[in-house]
C-alpha cells in the first residue's frame, strides 16, 4: 500500500468505531464528522497529503525493501550518519506545518519502531518471538502508513504505593489472564493523547516499576487497535470550541485531544506482544533498545519548530506596535533567540557525533538529545510569558471575528489599528498571539511540552545518576595532585 494520502486515512478512521466519550456524550458516527475531531482530523490528513508533494517526496518517502512501494522516511532504518539528516529533514518538514504544536504526529512513534525493530537481540532475553513480533509490527505499520499512539501514564489514585497496592491493584492496566492465544488487558492509563484519532494504541511499559513479583502483571508492552473490543477513551473537554481560524487560530487546528483510556478486559493476541511479565526488562526497555535515543531525536526536531514559530509571532507582536527597539524587549526577543540556537546546535551534535548501535542502527549521541530533554521543557515555559509581556494589555480584550465583520468594524479599523497593520490584521495577530500564550489550548501547551518526557526533576536525577562524570574529576584531581 505505502503512504497514504489524507483521503485515505479519513477513510480509513470513518469505517473504524472507536469508544469514545467526550462531554457526557458516547461518539455514535464517524470520528472525523463529530465537531470535538473534526479540524484535528482534517489536520493530520493534511500530514498525509505532504508526503505526496512532488518537490518533497524523497524527503518524506523512501522505496520500501520488502514491497518496493513508497514508505514514509519517519520508518528509514537509518545506516549513516546521511541517514539520520535525511530522516531529520523530514521529521522538521511535518513539525514546520504545525509549527511543532503537535506532539502525536506519526513519526514519533514510527522513529520508536525502527529502533524496536532491529532489537531482536535485546528481545530475546525473554523470548526471541518478541522481537519478531515487533520487527513484524514495524513492518506492518510500515507498509500501512498507520498513525500510532501511545500510553505510558498510570492512574494518580497513590502515587505513595506501588501499582500493585493502588486500591487493590485494579487501578493501572494490568494482565489478569493469559492463555495458548494471548492476554487480556483490564485497568487504566491516564494519557492517550490522539487515542481517539488515531489507528493503533501502543500500551508500553509505564513509569519505573519496583521490579518486584508484583510488578509482573503489570509489566507488558503490546499494539491494539483503537478499536478494540473493550477500548474505551474517555476524552477530557475539547478545546477546539468550532469556532473560526480568525478567533483560535491554534486550537481549531491543533486541539489534539488527550483521553483516559480504559482497558475493559481487552484481548491481546500473542503476535502483538513485545514484552511480558519481567519488570527488569521493561524499565530498560527504551534505553535497551536505544527507543528512547530515536524518539527524542523527534521530539527536539519538533521543539526546534516551535521554537522558531515562538520567535516568528514575537517579533510579529513588536514589530505590530513599534517596541522592538526598546532595551528590555530585545532582551526578550533574545532570550528565544538563544533558545532556537541552542535546541538546533544539540539536535546536530546529536547526528553529527552519532554512532552505530549495538544492533547496527547509526543512533544519534545521546548526551546532547539528553541534555535538550532536560532543559527546554523549561526554557519553553518562557515563551509564552515573553508573549504575555509584549502584548500586555492589547491580549485583554480582543474582539472575534464577528466584531470584525459586523457593527463594530468601523471602531475595530479606527480605534484598533497599531504601528504596521489595520485593525482587522491587528486584531488577527494578536487573537493568534492569545492562543498561544493565554487560552486553554495555550496552557494544555505547556503543561504538555513540561512534563513530556516526565517528572523533570527525576529526569535530572537520572541525568546526573547516567553521565560520565569522571573526565572532569580527573582533571580537577590532577590539578589538586600539583599543588
Amino acid at each position: 500500500m505505502g503512504v497514504r494520502t489524507g483521503q485515505e486515512y479519513v477513510e480509513r478512521l470513518s469505517q473504524t468505531r472507536p469508544n469514545v466519550t467526550v462531554q457526557g456524550e458516547t461518539v455514535e458516527g464517524p470520528i472525523p464528522e463529530h465537531p470535538a475531531f473534526r479540524n484535528v482530523v482534517r489536520t493530520y490528513a493534511g500530514l498525509f497529503d505532504v508526503q505526496h508533494e512532488p518537490e518533497l517526496r524523497d524527503v518524506m518517502t523512501y522505496v520500501s525493501p520488502t514491497s518496493g512501494e513508497r514508505v514514509g522516511t519517519s520508518f528509514l532504518v537509518p545506516r549513516s550518519v546521511e541517514d539520520l539528516e535525511r530522516r531529520g529533514r523530514m521529521m522538521k518538514a511535518w513539525a514546520d506545518r504545525s509549527f511543532g504544536l503537535l506532539g502525536r504526529t506519526g513519526d514519533y512513534l514510527n522513529a520508536c519502531l525502527v529502533a524496536l525493530s532491529e532489537a531482536q537481540d535485546w528481545f530475546a532475553q525473554a523470548d526471541p518471538k518478541f522481537g519478531e513480533n515487533a520487527r513484524r509490527y514495524y513492518e506492518k505499520v510500515r507498509e500501512e502508513d498507520l498513525l500510532l499512539t501511545h500510553t505510558l501514564v498510570p492512574p494518580q489514585a497513590n502515587r505513595s504505593v506501588t501499582a500493585s497496592q493502588q486500591l487493590g491493584g485494579a487501578v493501572m492496566s494490568h494482565v489478569v489472564k493469559e492463555d495458548d492465544n494471548g492476554v487480556t488487558i483490564r485497568g487504566a492509563r491516564i494519557l492517550a493523547t490522539i487515542g481517539p484519532i488515531a489507528d493503533e494504541l501502543l500500551v508500553f511499559p509505564s513509569t519505573v516499576l519496583k521490579g518486584t513479583p508484583e510488578d509482573g502483571p503489570y509489566s507488558f508492552a503490546v499494539a491494539i487497535p483503537c478499536d478494540a473490543l473493550g477500548l474505551r477513551f474517555v476524552c477530557r473537554e475539547p478545546f477546539d470550541y468550532g469556532r473560526s481560524h480568525f478567533d483560535h487560530p491554534l486550537g481549531s487546528r491543533f486541539e489534539e485531544i488527550d483521553a483516559v483510556v480504559i482497558f475493559d478486559d481487552v484481548f491481546v493476541p500473542y503476535e502483538r506482544c513485545f514484552m511480558l511479565g519481567n519488570p527488569q526488562l521493561c524499565n530498560e526497555f527504551y534505553a535497551g533498545t536505544t527507543a528512547a535515543v530515536h524518539m527524542t531525536h523527534q521530539v527536539a526536531t519538533r521543539t526546534t519548530a516551535k521554537t522558531e514559530f515562538m520567535l516568528g509571532l514575537a517579533t510579529l507582536v513588536c514589530q505590530a506596535i513599534g517596541i522592538e527597539q526598546f532595551q528590555h524587549v530585545q532582551e526578550s526577543l533574545a532570550e528565544i533567540i538563544v533558545a532556537l540556537e541552542t535546541v538546533k546546535a544539540l539536535v546536530r551534535a546529536s547526528v553529527v557525533d552519532a554512532q552505530p548501535n549495538r544492533f547496527g542502527v547509526m543512533t544519534p549521541k545521546w548526551e546532547p538529545l539528553n541534555a535538550c530533554r532536560n532543559w527546554y521543557p523549561r526554557a519553553s515555559q518562557r515563551f509564552p510569558e515573553i508573549l504575555r509581556k509584549l502584548g500586555a494589555s492589547g491580549l485583554m480584550a480582543l474582539p472575534t471575528e464577528a466584531d470584525v465583520l459586523g457593527p463594530a468594524k468601523e471602531d475595530i479599523e479606527r480605534y484598533m489599528q497599531s504601528a504596521a497593520l489595520d485593525g482587522p490584521d491587528r486584531v488577527r495577530l494578536f487573537r493568534l498571539a492569545w492562543d498561544a500564550c493565554l487560552s486553554a489550548f495555550a496552557g494544555r501547551q505547556a503543561l504538555y511540552e513540561y512534563f513530556f518526557f516526565g517528572d523533570p526533576v527525576r529526569m535530572a536525577g537520572a541525568m546526573v545518576a547516567a553521565y560520565d562524570r569522571e573526565p572532569c574529576v580527573e582533571r580537577v584531581r590532577a590539578l589538586l595532585a600539583e599543588a
